[in-house]
């Protein structure tokens, strides 16, 4: 059993002042795997005075310095990637070719920071004036439990390529891999307070940086009723805040897309990371005239998405994080039966020959109306509705008829018809007829799943104000 037992403040690993242990489990067998111990309210102040320090000096380091220190975190990185990898599968259950992607991912993030940097000009000529990007200062950076290694490099990979300093709090069911994540960054010898990491609860330490007045950026992922309630509190200082948060995506079948291509894609949008993930494909729009062929494609599809321990070479889909995150899970299965719509697949409790593991029966629902509470609510496991529509004006208004815009998919045998229908979902992303990863361009969501954009120039943006000097000459 392993015990973490130190944050990183100021360039040093150090025993926090907080003593609350938290337990850490293998959601694949329910058992606990170690204990960490979290920070508190002082930790988090000692670790933002100490980013405040850095500061200073940091804020006014040239791009070739800040290019340097990118370049050696990635190669720190790389060299943890097997780390990572069992990391990601130990304490959230990600089936290993899932692990492996978080684990490469991180580098990733490190690697279109550092693209972005290159070609990024800090300063524009504009008349007779000057426009200065200037770093926005101390950066709180809260993530989830999802893919953490992954959230950690995309928030700091480009507020330090944008010269701000960082306090990191990660979730505190991901202390292992913040662990692995926070050796590399020490490995690759940043200065002092640059980089600083507590581990701690959302309410003690997400809570105190939110208010912190020496705080100037949040960036935060996680749920939409927590990043409310950042919004709120950071609002006292006027923060500059972005949040990336819930999502509840249509993927839209148009009624001349191939169903044997479309079944499988829309399945593996829906229960990408075991259905946690924001992003999510969870409502599967397809035209009423072809529900009853996609159903038998669906059952197909869903057959190929097996669950088991994240180790076995035929798993697709591990368990949920945590018997609260299951239980939540099993909640809203029930709460579809009890509302109305055909479960087509899956259903409650374990999937067979499973006593053990916070596993969850890959479940499909068909005849949903898009006022369920399964359709409307983010679920975040692996259960799909399938909501039939009219026509193409009608799916149209199906998909927008959420408090909800971070993703959305489009399926059709025309690309042009595809973009048609894209051009009008209200969404920060639309992924039309595949699953496509684009790192330079911004990810963020409209209406309830958040504010401003991470990743490319956007993302780089978010952390820099722009001065006008004038008179320059």
């Amino acid at each position: 059993m392993q015990i973490i037992e130190h944050i990183y403040v100021d360039g040093s690993f150090v025993v926090p002042h907080g003593s609350e242990m938290f337990d850490l489990f293998n959601p694949a067998t329910e058992q606990v795997i170690g204990r960490v111990r979290l920070a508190d309210e002082h930790d988090a102040n000692r670790a933002v005075a100490a980013a405040k320090r850095a500061l200073v000096s940091f804020s006014r380091t040239s791009k070739s310095e800040r290019l340097d220190m990118l370049q050696r975190i990635l190669k720190a990185i790389q060299a943890k990637e097997d780390e990572l990898t069992e990391a990601s599968m130990l304490e959230f259950g990600a089936p290993a070719m899932s692990a492996r992607f978080h684990a490469k991912g991180a580098a990733t993030m490190f690697e279109q920071a550092l693209k972005v940097l290159r070609e990024y000009d800090f300063k524009r000529r504009v008349g007779s004036s000057e426009v200065v990007m200037q770093p926005v200062g101390v950066a709180a950076l809260i993530t989830p439990w999802n893919a953490n290694a992954i959230f950690i490099a995309g928030k700091l990979s480009v507020a330090l390529a944008a010269g701000c300093t960082a306090v990191l709090k990660p979730s505190e069911m991901s202390a292992t891999q913040t662990r692995v994540m926070t050796e590399a960054l020490h490995d690759a010898g940043l200065p002092a307070g640059v980089v600083n990491i507590v581990t701690g609860r959302g309410d003690v330490v997400g809570e105190t940086l939110s208010a912190h007045p020496d705080v100037a950026k949040i960036s935060f992922t996680g749920s939409t009723a927590v990043g409310k309630r950042i919004l709120r509190t950071g609002a006292e200082t006027l923060k500059r805040t972005t949040l990336e948060l819930g999502g509840k995506s249509p993927f839209i079948i148009l009624d001349d897309a191939d169903l044997a291509t479309a079944a499988p894609v829309a399945v593996q949008a829906g229960f990408t990371n075991g259905g946690q993930a924001c992003n999510a494909g969870s409502r599967i729009l397809i035209d009423e005239r072809r529900l009853a062929e996609f159903e038998k494609r669906v059952i197909e599809a869903v057959g190929q998405f097996k669950p088991g321990e994240p180790r076995a070479a035929d798993t697709r889909i591990g368990p949920m994080v945590s018997e609260k995150q299951w239980q939540r899970v099993q909640r809203y299965i029930r709460l579809g039966l009890e509302e109305g719509a055909r479960l087509l697949t899956g259903g409650e409790g374990r999937p067979a020959g499973m006593s053990s593991g916070w596993f969850v029966k890959p479940t499909v629902f068909s005849d949903v109306r898009n006022d369920m509470t399964i359709a409307r609510e983010e679920i975040f496991g692996p259960v799909l509705s399938i909501i039939p529509y009219r026509d193409v004006e009608d799916a149209i208004a199906i998909a927008n008829d959420t408090p909800y815009g971070l993703q959305a998919y489009v399926m059709s045998a025309q690309d042009k018809r595809a973009q048609d229908v894209a051009a009008r979902i209200d969404a920060g992303r639309v992924l039309i007829n595949g699953l496509h990863y684009d790192f330079d361009v911004p990810f963020g969501g409209f209406k309830q799943s958040g504010l401003g954009r991470e990743l490319g120039v956007a993302g780089l943006e978010a952390y820099l104000e722009p001065k006008a000097v004038l008179g320059v000459g």
